[in-house]
């Protein structure tokens, strides 16, 4: 565990924006507390927002309950001392209404139909996105070109426009992988309905989480709403893209799905 933590690069531009509670949290961890023990640390102190649960040992989930069910009903996240869950319950506290969101949907799903061996399209939506989401705010024709994995259009002509863009990692796993970069690491960017769209191009972080949570509607969600970004080719992101022959690798920018 501690050498997963150490791992942690928090100057990479994917964790810019979570590294300042990242940080104390990490410091707690290598002085010798677990992972809840950090993280409730930091929210009784006052130091991170209270996002509405406190984090316990895994052992107080009890056998043969839901994960999410247990979060429902007692506002306490199961928490292994891994690198995966001290990453989520980072998550936690910087996106505390959509995590809420989530879980609540979750809890629905799971109340109503029990658990079964498939999670079903709500589900199944909502794990990639607490997984392996990210959100990206960007000029149109930047995030048509990406839609369409026009990948040179994208990255090389449309280059400029990143200036003007945002790539907000929300999926735990996914900042999990990026603790070791690798080309072909693709994150599911969520479409955003219009409307929470614009809101979310409001300055601020409460805003973003607000706008996030807002959007988690089950009909969007069953949509299968995402489509694949490879992060490392983001600009600034990997040393490597400067050379646009970067994004000739076909096995990571792959073209588009061929209609019949």
């Amino acid at each position: 565990m501690s050498a997963d933590i150490v791992a942690i690069h928090w100057q990479a531009p994917w964790l810019a924006r979570y590294a300042t509670l990242g940080q104390q949290a990490a410091q707690q961890v290598l002085a010798g507390a677990t992972v809840a023990q950090a993280f409730n640390g930091l929210i009784a102190q006052g130091v991170a927002p209270d996002p509405g649960v406190r984090f316990v040992a895994q052992q107080d989930l009890p056998v043969g309950m839901a994960y999410e069910s247990f979060i429902l009903e007692r506002a306490q996240v199961p928490t292994r001392d891994n690198l995966h869950d001290f990453l989520n319950a980072l998550m936690w506290l910087y996106w505390p209404q959509a995590k809420r969101r989530m879980n609540r949907l979750h809890g629905a799903v799971v109340h109503e139909q029990g658990v079964g061996a498939r999670r079903g399209p709500l589900r199944d939506a909502l794990t990639v996105l607490d997984e392996n989401g990210a959100l990206l705010l960007a000029p149109q024709a930047l995030r048509a070109a990406l839609q369409a994995r026009q990948w040179q259009q994208a990255f090389v002509h449309l280059r400029p426009l990143w200036q003007q863009a945002q790539v907000l990692v929300v999926g735990h796993a996914l900042l999990e992988k990026l603790v070791q970069p690798r080309k072909a690491i693709t994150a599911h960017i969520l479409v955003l309905p219009p409307e929470q769209e614009e809101v979310l191009h409001t300055d601020g972080e409460p805003v973003a989480d607000a706008a996030l949570a807002a959007a988690l509607q089950p009909a969007h969600l069953c949509s299968k709403p995402f489509f694949p970004l490879p992060v490392l080719g983001v600009p600034g992101w990997c040393a490597e893209n400067v050379n646009f022959c970067f994004y000739d690798d076909s096995s990571v920018f792959r073209p588009p799905r061929a209609t019949s």
